[in-house]
């Protein structure tokens, strides 16, 4: 006997025999749901006989006939009502379990959210995306009508999206192309690192989103609920269908404030901040400049996070203000790393090191923060030994910079798109889907090996126009990606550690050591990061403008 636990109210299962029902009742189920027909199969018991079993057992049970392939809005309604009424836990049956998690799929539209129930049911070992767009419609069968039709669909306006839809029109204008967001406003994220040691105001590093899309692109106001490559669409919250030639996926990454217990809560009081939100980056500058004694923590979660280097860039900057005002001897400093390296390219360890000393911090390496109790001011980490071991830390803070555990968005997640991480499947090199032909993926949400930065999506977003194009017959000659990303290591005021690489580490320096040495602190990669790459960003990157961002190509051939 096979039991697919979904959540504690319901199980699913394949047929059960009779002789399983005093197991099922010592396993704590309350109530079995039978749905299949009595007479599909020869070798199927008939309910009345589970039904007897159940009453010795001490089971209710209930009999929802369901035809196999025939799920109705109807068949729906009534097994939700039966399971609100059921005492619980159920467990639900059929031939194989598919229609019993078919209809609970459907009963639970409306109630939760859509990449929750579709999570549930993979979970159990169901792939629900065949009724999806049901589920979408509040359980309900939907029409068939399309809402739009567009030679290119980007999802996500983002650093990503907006590069790439300024890539392709500037190769093709005559493209038909639709940017689907929800979101009003953009953001200069790498910025807020800079607003969180008072170099930067917060309000210089957004704008409203409109003002930064392409003129040429149509902008659909909406958020996506799931995929449905097989037929070329993406479906909309909502129920709507917008059909696309090609799809781009690119709505950047997730950060799960949640996943550490209570700092939802003391966010941006009790000394909880964290420059990776712009509400929060001038509540970190303001702790800084007030703080003249105590313990000064700051976390990394574990990888993949955007800007690897961002966590740490807020203790440098933090440490230098304390040093310039002469507190720093005050001041007891950690950097709590989930992992068991300071930064992930070699090279750069020895110059951020001699930074590490200068400032008297504490490395922590292999803590993961897992709890944060604001009022008390206490941090809780577990740390995890050389063979596996975990040990729960207590830290007492006067403040702690929090760098959020990070995961693809739910509906990535459980979308066909994803790899058994959660990410988009991507080839590294073309950034095009591994399974569906017709689709690209970029930036933070794909699964290629190299670092999440904005840089990265500098470099990627030419390259998927490219090979995109190509595809559609507009273009000669494939690009690859080289895995580029850059780190701009504010390790003191005014001086920077300039990390540039690609995959596996690679140095790929985008100046002269002349002129920007990448493996030392230099006030010219300072002045780049303060002065050039912000206009760089909103009148280049985000306008087409390729600046040392044009790919080379490989081939001039269709990608493989």
């Amino acid at each position: 006997m096979q039991i697919n636990k979904v959540d504690s109210d319901i199980s699913v299962a394949p047929q059960i025999a009779a002789s399983d029902l005093a197991a099922i009742a010592e396993a704590g189920f309350k109530t079995v749901i039978c749905n299949r027909p009595d007479g599909e199969g020869n070798d199927q018991p008939l309910f009345h006989e589970i039904e007897e079993a159940a009453k010795q057992a001490g089971l209710a049970a209930h009999y929802l006939p369901v035809e196999s392939g025939k799920v109705s809005d109807e068949d729906a309604e009534q097994f939700g009502h039966a399971l609100d009424a059921a005492p619980k836990p159920a467990l639900a049956y059929c031939r194989s379990g598919t229609r019993s998690i078919t209809l609970w799929s459907l009963s639970r539209a409306g109630r939760m959210p859509l990449p929750e129930i579709l999570e549930k049911a993979k979970n159990a070992g169901y792939d629900m995306h065949g009724v999806v767009r049901r589920i979408a419609n509040n359980g309900k069968t939907p029409t068939d009508a399309v809402d739009g039709r567009f030679d290119v669909v980007i999802v996500g306006a983002g650093s990503a999206g907006i590069t790439v839809a300024s890539s392709l029109l500037a190769r093709a204008p005559d493209l038909n192309i639709a940017v689907i967001d929800p979101a009003d406003i953009h953001y200069y994220q790498p910025g807020w690192t800079l607003v969180g040691n008072g170099v930067f105001d917060a309000n210089d590093t957004v704008r409203t989103l409109s003002s930064v899309l392409p003129e040429k692109v149509h902008w659909i106001k909406a958020a996506v609920a799931a995929f449905e490559p097989a037929r070329n669409a993406v479906l909309l919250e909502g129920c709507r269908l917008i059909e696309y030639r090609h799809l781009v996926v690119c709505p950047g990454l997730k950060l799960d404030w949640h996943k550490v217990d209570g700092l939802v809560d003391t966010l941006g009081k009790n000394g909880v901040t964290s420059n990776y939100r712009f509400d929060l980056a001038p509540y970190t500058w303001e702790l800084v400049k007030n703080m003249r004694r105590g313990t000064a923590l700051f976390t990394q979660p574990p990888m993949p996070i955007k800007c690897a280097g961002a966590p740490q860039k807020a203790m440098y900057l933090s440490a230098d203000h304390w040093n310039q005002a002469g507190v720093l001897n005050d001041i007891e400093i950690t950097f709590h790393n989930a992992g068991g390296v300071l930064f992930g390219v070699k090279d750069y360890v020895p110059a951020l090191m001699k930074y590490v000393e200068k400032y008297g911090a504490a490395l922590a390496f292999n803590q993961n923060l897992v709890a944060i109790d604001g009022p008390a001011k206490k941090a809780y980490f577990d740390k995890t030994d050389a063979d596996g071991n975990k040990e729960r830390i207590e830290r007492a803070f006067d403040m702690i910079h929090v760098c959020p555990p990070q995961c693809a968005p739910d509906f990535i997640r459980v979308s066909p798109l994803a790899d058994a991480a959660g990410w988009v499947d991507v080839d590294q090199n073309t950034l095009r889907h591994k399974t569906y032909e017709n689709i690209w993926s970029l930036g933070d949400v794909m699964n290629a090996p190299n670092a999440k930065t904005a840089a990265a999506a500098r470099k990627q977003g030419p390259v998927v126009a490219q090979n995109l194009l190509t595809e559609m017959g507009k273009a000669d000659g494939v690009a690859h990606y080289d895995g580029y990303g850059s780190c701009p290591l504010t390790v003191e005021r005014g001086k920077i550690v300039l990390a540039e690489f690609g995959y596996g580490g690679k140095l790929l320096p985008g100046f002269p050591s002349w002129l920007i040495d990448s493996r030392k602190p230099s006030r010219l990669a300072w002045l780049l990061k303060e002065r050039i790459l912000p206009p760089v960003y909103w009148k280049a990157m985000l306008k087409g403008h390729e600046w040392l961002a044009k790919p080379s190509l490989v081939r001039p051939e269709v990608v493989n």
